[in-house]
């Protein structure tokens, strides 16, 4: 895999990223180690985490993955120098008071939180620090439309840039990205960190696959023009574009246990756990084996070939996955297979979104 520059930062990356959110609740340490192990081994040079992980959320397992990858840099000491290592500063708590207390996200939220994953991940410089979700309000996780009866921000996108700023000065952070975002706030991040002489977010990470390909609606155009990059997360639809719920579906008797939505309430709530999104999930999965193609092979194929994504983030239970969603690196999509893709876009849409 040749790299890729992100952004106008100087960090160079393969274009699969390692997610880590698993671990810590799906994966237990000597099970995340040995992923962590297998992918730095296979030239996978770019990992990605966040406060706030594990995932599911939960106030037991805050900070829990950030501090599997710390032990694990601690057992190596050379693969710190061999990964650009990203994790995330989370939004407003939306829910989850054991982020933050109130409801917002102010400068020392910002210095504090960094302060924290420095300490958990044992190193002395995060190489991109992505804000998780927008600290205004925004429609994401779900949310289809924007209401500004809704808003509630107290701390202005300038504001979060010159906090974002003095971490990049201290040394504490080398570039800055975004995540969950809209071409508003990619737009006046930029705007506002070039007429200010602040950090220049080079990536924001939002969700982008086959049942989700909600950022081709504009927020492409924005990112290409501003050479903002894209960091693609839940490729595989949070194991929907897998087929693992083709026949059972989501929950019941029959519902692979393993996997988050049947094992997870809280997941089925959100959009991936939606009818609609297993509905699109098996017209995608089934036009992956009417071209003799797995379903992981054809969603993955398909964000790792687009000109939109510079890398696309792949989540992880197991050794056996990991070599799975690696070796569908070099499938290529035939002009055919990709019509058929957007005719089943056109009929259903974004279901996941």
């Amino acid at each position: 895999m040749n790299k890729v520059q992100l952004g106008q930062s100087d960090l160079h990356v393969t274009p699969i990223c390692l997610g880590t959110m698993t671990f810590g609740e799906q994966v237990d340490e000597a099970n995340a180690h040995a992923i962590l192990d297998r992918s730095l081994a296979a030239g996978v040079n770019f990992l990605d985490t966040a406060e706030m992980y594990a995932v599911p959320a939960r106030a037991e397992t805050c900070g829990a993955t950030e501090t599997i990858l710390g032990n694990w840099f601690a057992k190596n000491p050379g693969a710190r120098q061999q990964v650009v290592l990203a994790t995330k500063v989370a939004g407003p708590s939306r829910g989850m008071p054991w982020i933050r207390e109130g409801a917002g996200m102010t400068a020392a939220d910002i210095a504090a939180s960094c302060e924290g994953s420095l300490r958990r991940l044992q190193t002395d410089v995060i190489d991109l620090y992505q804000i998780h979700w927008p600290e205004r309000n925004v429609p994401a996780f779900g949310a289809m439309y924007y209401d500004p009866s809704k808003e509630r921000s107290v701390t202005s996108i300038h504001e979060q840039l010159e906090a974002l700023g003095r971490l990049v000065k201290a040394g504490k952070v080398r570039y800055v990205g975004l995540s969950n975002e809209t071409p508003y706030g990619v737009h006046e991040f930029v705007r506002l960190a070039e007429q200010h002489g602040l950090p220049r977010v080079a990536t924001v990470q939002n969700p982008y696959c086959l049942i989700n390909r909600s950022y081709e609606n504009a927020l492409d155009e924005s990112c290409q023009r501003l050479n903002v990059s894209l960091l693609a997360y839940s490729p595989l639809g949070f194991g929907l574009l897998t087929g693992k719920y083709d026949a059972s579906g989501t929950e019941g008797p029959e519902a692979p246990k393993e996997g988050r939505i049947a094992r997870y309430e809280s997941v089925r709530k959100q959009r991936w756990g939606r009818p609609e999104a297993l509905v699109a999930a098996r017209r995608y999965n089934a036009l992956a084996r009417e071209h003799g193609l797995t379903p992981t092979q054809l969603a993955l194929a398909f964000c790792y070939t687009k000109w939109q994504v510079a890398s696309t983030i792949i989540g992880v239970t197991s050794v056996a996955q990991l070599d799975e969603d690696l070796a569908a690196w070099g499938t290529t999509l035939s002009p055919e297979l990709l019509a058929a893709i957007d005719a089943i876009r056109w009929e259903l849409r974004d279901p996941a979104i």
